[in-house]
């Protein structure tokens, strides 16, 4: 039988803002949306879910108030790099055994996302993802810091470096999320901003948000 019990009340969480940002031009976390950067906006959404909050990427960004977590493995060895950073540092928290890693390109992901997550936890090395219609979202997860070190030896000898190839060796968890109302029709909330197209389409669908 399992006993196992996430503590939810002592989940660290990490906002992952270390990307290349190639299509947008320059760096994702400071890109304006409505008069605040998208670093701010993810921020506020996933401070008030969990018990403390850093962030990841090559440099402290503008602004930051937060704790600045780098990659510990070097080269730019891409989003399994910063999660990697990020179960790091919650294995140097007391008493942590999950962190939760958020993208700083979605601003509109859920306010209850690590609850859902949490959920799908029944066991130390279990790993919860999200998603939404169909398709998985691995930056949005929930990481046993337990794995810190395979995941960076994974990063070290695996060439491909597929979030996907790294999951199926070990025990995931998808947690399907809903599509979030609006008035004007139904938004997949983690839609991301990689382009400038995209970060107009996000300020009209602030325009639009219940």
């Amino acid at each position: 039988m399992n006993d196992f019990s996430l503590d939810r009340s002592n989940i660290p969480g990490v906002v992952l803002a270390g990307g290349r940002s190639s299509r947008m031009g320059r760096d994702k976390a400071s890109v304006p949306l409505s008069g605040r950067t998208l670093l701010e906006r993810v921020v506020e959404q996933l401070e008030p879910q969990v018990s403390i909050l850093a962030v990841n990427a090559d440099a402290t960004p503008e602004n930051c108030r937060h704790l600045f977590i780098p990659d510990i493995v070097p080269g730019k060895a891409g989003p399994m790099a910063g999660i990697h950073a990020a179960m790091a540092y919650g294995a140097t928290l007391g008493g942590v055994t999950h962190v939760v890693t958020v993208s700083v390109d979605s601003p509109f992901f859920p306010r209850d996302l690590v609850d859902w997550l949490a959920a799908g936890i029944d066991a130390p090395e279990k790993i919860a993802i999200a998603a939404s219609e169909g398709r998985s979202h691995p930056v949005f997860g929930l990481w046993p810091v337990k794995l810190a070190d395979d995941l960076e030896a994974w990063i070290a000898t695996d060439e491909k470096r597929r979030v996907r190839d790294f999951l199926l060796r070990h025990d995931v968890t998808e947690v399907a999320f809903p599509l979030r109302p609006t008035r004007a029709s139904l938004l997949d909330p983690f839609f991301n901003v990689n382009t400038p197209d995209d970060l107009a389409e996000a300020e009209r669908w602030l325009k639009v948000l219940v």
